[in-house]
């Protein structure tokens, strides 16, 4: 891989991963709001224009969008592919391809990269700015980059040191203060079969970013992202809920999670929706920590951060979560090419390794996280014998009406047994943003019994 110098240099201190890491010097911090935005993104347009400057202008709403409907018309619609890639042009743009790209460009002579004209639409709350700026001379990590210390709610790290510190970013990003959709998730097997994975309704927040805790330094209790689902499909799950907490330190507090069944009509406690478990909401086609490429504790694997890189990555897919019609999304193999949108952006690339003693069906994983939003935009997974196993995509788009991002819709592809799922899809429903929380009644592990009702 060919990464841009200054950041090689900037990752040297990545020999010091395992060390609780201090925030940089008011010199190197400077850069941000100049050089850099202040969320750490290179303000300035690469070398040939392929990736424009960071201007900060939210895109508008196009004339089509129904305010309060939850659904977003694409505001791209109009574009044609700048680029399309296939098995027989692949080798011509190879270094800026997911190993998990490549290998569905081998595997199917139908599958394509359609690359289209880059948008930085992901743009951040003035708030959100402000406390990404204050924290690069002041948040830390803890014990071993796993706990976050002095933080205030944004990019703790805007010019990260570690690999740690780069999925932090991911972990705590801005992606509004709540979310309540309804959507769709199906699994494709081998054989073409598309199948319904789950359906149903998800309650999404991120409590450090209402106005009460904005201005506020988060602590090691504070949780940074509650999650409560109920399923209505298919028929084998309705019913079923689900919630889980996760905390800023998860070594002080860490992840909580209840489980509601039907069949035994009681809410008991979660500990395995975390790590590898199997993830039933994509039908097994992925592990519970790969949901929004990554998510939870970091104990389990060495985090090193390797630079940035442009990458050809999904991005502004509206095309994809907000389309109606699942049978034109689930075709055989792969997500149908005409509803993908891949673009050229700048990724900070963050690889994985698990830790001696500690398991996981993954034993190494590659992320690439997007420079403006610190979303994971994809991942390639290896097995114990450094086989590509599994690669997982984030499609994002920008809620012009919220100015908010949203990043749930999701696909994972399993080399193994063939199969792929696609997650997080919205266009039957809508997905819409709050400006405000659930009541606190309803985090409790009590509600789960009154929602989950066949």
């Amino acid at each position: 891989m060919k990464f841009s110098l200054s950041l090689i240099v900037a990752t040297l201190a990545t020999a010091f991963a395992g060390q609780a890491m201090a925030a940089v010097s008011a010199d190197e911090a400077k850069q941000l709001g100049n050089a850099l935005t202040m969320t750490g993104a290179e303000k300035a347009a690469n070398k040939d224009g392929t990736i424009p400057a960071f201007t900060g202008t939210p895109i508008a709403a196009p004339a089509d969008f129904k305010p309060g409907s939850g659904i977003r018309p694409d505001p791209f619609a109009s574009e044609k592919p700048r680029v399309v890639i296939t098995g027989k042009n692949v080798g011509e743009y190879s270094d800026k391809l997911t190993e998990g790209t490549k290998e569905l460009l081998k595997r199917h002579a139908g599958f394509r990269v359609d690359v289209y004209p880059t948008h930085r639409t992901m743009v951040l709350p003035k708030q959100v700015l402000e406390n990404s700026q204050k924290n690069a001379t002041a948040a830390k990590t803890l014990e071993g980059g796993l706990g976050l210390e002095n933080a205030l709610p944004g990019v703790p790290f805007p010019i990260p040191k570690t690999g740690n510190e780069a999925m932090w970013n991911h972990l705590v990003r801005y992606q509004s203060v709540g979310l309540h959709a309804k959507f769709d998730s199906w699994n494709v097997d081998s054989a073409g079969v598309a199948s319904l994975a789950s359906q149903g309704e998800a309650n999404y927040e991120w409590p450090t970013y209402t106005p009460a805790k904005i201005s506020t330094i988060m602590k090691g209790d504070d949780p940074y992202w509650r999650l409560k689902l109920q399923y209505h499909g298919p028929a084998r799950r309705a019913g079923e809920a689900l919630m889980l907490v996760d905390s800023v330190n998860p070594l002080e507090q860490g992840r909580r999670a209840w489980q509601y069944l039907p069949g035994q009509r009681r809410v008991k406690l979660a500990p395995d929706v975390a790590y590898d478990t199997p993830n039933p909401g994509s039908a097994g086609a992925s592990t519970y920590d790969d949901s929004q490429v990554f998510n939870g504790a970091m104990d389990r694997f060495d985090f090193k951060l390797v630079g940035k890189k442009e990458m050809i990555v999904p991005y502004n897919a509206y095309r994809l979560a907000y389309h109606p019609k699942m049978e034109d999304i689930t075709t055989p193999n792969f997500v149908n090419p005409d509803r993908m949108r891949w673009e050229l952006h700048r990724v900070w690339v963050v690889e994985a390794t698990l830790k001696p003693g500690k398991r996981h069906v993954y034993s190494k994983r590659v992320f690439y996280l997007d420079e403006d939003s610190w979303n994971a935009l994809a991942s390639d997974q290896y097995d114990a014998r450094g086989q590509l196993y599994r690669s997982g995509f984030m499609a994002p788009t920008y809620s012009y009406d919220a100015g908010a991002i949203s990043s749930d819709t999701q696909m994972f592809y399993d080399f193994v047994s063939g199969s792929y799922a696609v997650l997080g899809l919205f266009g039957k429903y809508f997905l819409r943003h709050r400006t405000d929380g659930l009541p606190a009644n309803q985090w409790s592990p009590e509600s789960l019994s009154g929602t989950g009702v066949r």
